[in-house]
């Protein structure tokens, strides 16, 4: 009898996402199980979400880790110079120390969630929410093949257009008459990695940024879930395109 789907869900806020998520499982919408909940932040809304549906909770107070990890070791696995040749975020003149600082201190934070995590053997990681950038070190232990790739993320964009913190807000301010939201993997880039799904909607004269924001998480809480329920399913394939692109196959349901 093969084992059931697991996965482990990373917020930083409030978790509506999570809930939309939690709500699929106990609906039998998506057949996996939810083995825990992580968190940076020991206040997130969305450890209380988890604690209520009696999920596990994994916490690393990233907020303390950063501000002492002068006084800290880097992890003995730790290289930066193949980390910071590997992570795309930074702009070719950012400070070298500044870079360093960002590395090591991410590095530090990242072992112990990876330490965490580990006993829970899980098949994916879902970030829902999750305000953290995840480096290469993280990204090597957890989805070390490009092509089977074990991390999700949902971003308020449409995908290429807008990546970074503010998506619906860069979205609303452009102009744009259509917004929406999209599902990925998560690759060494800033919302860079292989789509699996995304969902639209119109912006009209009359919408506002508020307005635009919820229209936004509707989808995403529609979304998200279907596109866990295909990870579940074995369903999701990245394939090599003839430029050089990873892309995701979905196989028929």
């Amino acid at each position: 009898m093969s084992q059931p789907f697991r996965f482990g869900v990373l917020v930083s806020g409030g978790g509506t996402n999570l809930q939309s998520i939690i709500n699929a499982c106990n609906e039998g919408r998506v057949d996996a199980r939810l083995a825990f909940v992580g968190s940076d932040n020991p206040a997130a809304g969305g450890l209380q979400r988890a604690a209520s549906h009696g999920i596990p909770k994994v916490v690393v107070d990233y907020k303390s880790v950063i501000s002492g990890a002068s006084r800290l070791r880097a992890p003995e696995d730790f290289h930066l110079e193949e980390i910071r040749r590997k992570i795309r975020v930074f702009p070719d003149e950012a400070d070298p120390r500044h870079v360093r600082r960002f590395l090591v201190s991410r590095a530090v934070a990242e072992s112990m969630l990876l330490e965490g995590i580990r006993p829970f053997d899980v098949d994916l990681l879902v970030l829902a929410g999750f305000m953290r950038v995840l480096t290469p070190y993280f990204i090597d232990r957890f989805s070390p093949d490009p092509m089977h790739p074990r991390i999700l993320n949902i971003h308020p964009a449409l995908l290429p257009a807008f990546p970074g913190t503010d998506g619906y807000g860069d979205t609303f301010r452009y102009g744009c008459k259509v917004g929406g939201c999209t599902v990925h993997f998560v690759d060494y880039g800033e919302d860079t990695g292989p789509i699996v799904g995304q969902r639209c909607f119109s912006i009209e004269p009359e919408d506002t940024l508020e307005s635009v924001r919820q229209k936004g998480l509707a989808r995403e809480w529609e979304l998200y879930p279907e596109c866990i329920r295909m990870a579940a399913e074995n369903r999701l394939r990245c394939v090599r395109t003839d430029a050089g692109r990873t892309v995701v196959e979905i196989r028929p349901g």
